[in-house]
């Protein structure tokens, strides 16, 4: 789950940390009130979950709140990489002399908290990977003993040696490692963290992305989702406790178990097609979760052909084909779908798929290569 930007330098403001004043605005109005409230030149910012937001105009300076008002409404109702914007941050503009990326991860190969630090802030930290990849400082924290203000004061060194803005830093890499541990976040970052030609140092920028897993313990955290910059079928998935991530293929994947449904994927690559979607029902064998899984694949106009893939342990493939006749008798399926059942009560599944539209396929290799010859318009 992402959290807004203004959201996160909520967090953060409250453990203390300089933050630029500003407020969020959905109407250019509203834009204008706050403006005139903060005094000054304003940065009108759209509040969407991607990035590049200032490349596609979605970062625009206003002199005072007259232009911010305009600028507001060029920004308001804008698309961003598929999103609409729908609410704006205006917030007080810094003068930046100097500009650091200051971030924290969990890293998957040493299971420990990692800062990465960089002194060419302000651009994506990707970009300096590829380019100036000896600008990239990290450090390891050891979750049982957390972040020492030493660790992160030595690695603020590594970037600058300005005592004030090290200072600054040092308080920073401290809070950015409270918020995360406190969240349960997966990455947070500060891109960019600045210095203003008088030694003032400020968070101009905030990213806070948390794991989905983790949110029924985060009630406060989970109440800032915003359902708007969400896939309408990635919403109505969780809903119904399925795990659904859509893609760009178009073999629609229907999956039981994480493992296999990967293992689907890849095999689907192997022979040439490009998956639709990640989709796991799970190990249960309630029929009204196929219905709404094949519901949510056939949402997606790309998906040409449809693949069942079902390995019956606690999953009983006669309760999976029951589902799946009965997605065929609610639903209009456009699209041929390939099944391919096998495990727990595989020999009832079969029987009472015979006479329907569905085509069988037993082996998963035989299941993939008639999906993918059906997506391509192939003969059944």
């Amino acid at each position: 789950m992402k959290v807004h930007e203004y959201q996160a330098k909520e967090l953060f403001v409250a453990r203390g940390l300089a933050v630029p004043e500003g407020e969020v605005a959905t109407t250019p109005e509203e834009a204008e009130a706050i403006a005139k409230r903060i005094g000054g030149m304003v940065v009108v910012k759209a509040q969407v979950h991607v990035g590049g937001r200032g490349k596609a105009g979605g970062v625009k300076l206003a002199k005072d709140a007259g232009e911010a008002k305009a600028k507001a409404a060029a920004i308001l109702g804008m698309d961003i990489k598929g999103l609409t914007v729908e609410k704006v941050l205006v917030t007080r503009a810094v003068d930046i002399e100097s500009e650091f990326y200051l971030g924290l991860i969990m890293d998957r190969n040493t299971h420990q908290p990692m800062f990465i630090a960089s002194a060419a802030g302000g651009v994506d930290i990707e970009e300096v990977a590829v380019t100036a990849p000896e600008k990239i400082h990290t450090l390891a924290i050891d979750a049982r003993y957390g972040a020492r203000s030493f660790q992160a004061r030595k690695l603020a060194y590594e970037l600058t040696d300005d005592p004030a803005v090290v200072k600054g830093m040092t308080k920073a890499l401290m809070t950015l490692y409270d918020v995360f541990m406190a969240s349960d976040a997966t990455l947070i970052e500060i891109n960019p963290f600045v210095k203003t030609p008088d030694g003032e140092t400020w968070s101009v920028d905030a990213k806070l992305n948390i794991d989905d897993n983790a949110l029924y313990r985060q009630p406060a955290i989970s109440a800032m989702r915003d359902l708007s910059s969400e896939e309408q079928s990635e919403i109505e998935a969780r809903e119904a406790g399925l795990s659904f991530v859509k893609l760009d293929g178009n073999v629609g994947c229907l999956v039981n178990g994480a493992g296999l449904a990967m293992a689907t994927m890849d095999l689907v690559q192997y022979y040439g097609g490009m998956p639709a979607n990640f989709l796991d029902i799970g190990g249960s064998s309630n029929p009204e979760k196929v219905v709404t899984a094949m519901r949510i694949i056939l949402r997606d106009p790309k998906v040409k052909a449809i693949l069942f893939n079902i390995f019956g342990g606690i999953t009983r493939c006669d309760d999976v084909a029951a589902g799946l006749l009965k997605a065929t008798e609610q639903l209009e399926v456009p699209v041929p779908i390939v099944v391919r059942l096998t495990g727990t009560n595989e020999d009832k599944a079969r029987e009472m798929l015979v006479g329907s539209s569905l085509i069988p396929a037993v082996t998963m290799d035989e299941a993939v290569q008639k999906a993918l010859e059906l997506a391509q318009g192939g003969a059944q």
